[in-house]
């Protein structure tokens, strides 16, 4: 891949994380909890997506799957963060199918929120870290 096209795919990641983290916090701030939810997996899907691109010099796979997106990066990731990539992921897929909406909105409550949207903050600002090296 050329290097300004890579540069570009870079900060086109990035930014719609950023976007898409500062959505999470507002969806929490009106009381949509499991958009909010749905925010934190899109905005780490997004960053991972970055790194993929900035470490392989490649296309980042067409995956929601924030584990195995993970597994494209050079980042060792702890147990912790690797349970919170696998919940993530459930977020994804809870609230866009039906079958699993109705669960997914009685469990999305605002301690259950708030815990998770903290927890993707700190994981999304800590995987920017990585775009600067």
């Amino acid at each position: 891949m050329k290097k300004n096209r890579h540069q570009k795919l870079i900060k086109y990641w990035k930014d719609l994380s950023d976007y898409d983290i500062t959505t999470a916090k507002f969806m929490f701030k009106t009381g949509r909890y499991p958009y909010c939810l749905f925010m934190c997996h899109l905005s780490v899907e997004k960053i991972l997506k970055a790194l993929v691109v900035k470490m392989t010099r490649k296309q980042a796979p067409y995956s929601h799957n924030l584990v195995d997106l993970a597994k494209g990066t050079k980042i060792k990731f702890s147990d912790n963060d690797k349970n919170l990539l696998a919940d993530l992921t459930e977020f994804n897929l809870e609230a866009r199918y039906p079958e699993w909406q109705k669960q997914f909105y009685r469990k999305s409550t605002k301690n259950y929120t708030l815990k998770y949207l903290n927890q993707a903050v700190k994981l999304q600002k800590w995987l920017k870290n990585y775009l600067k090296k």
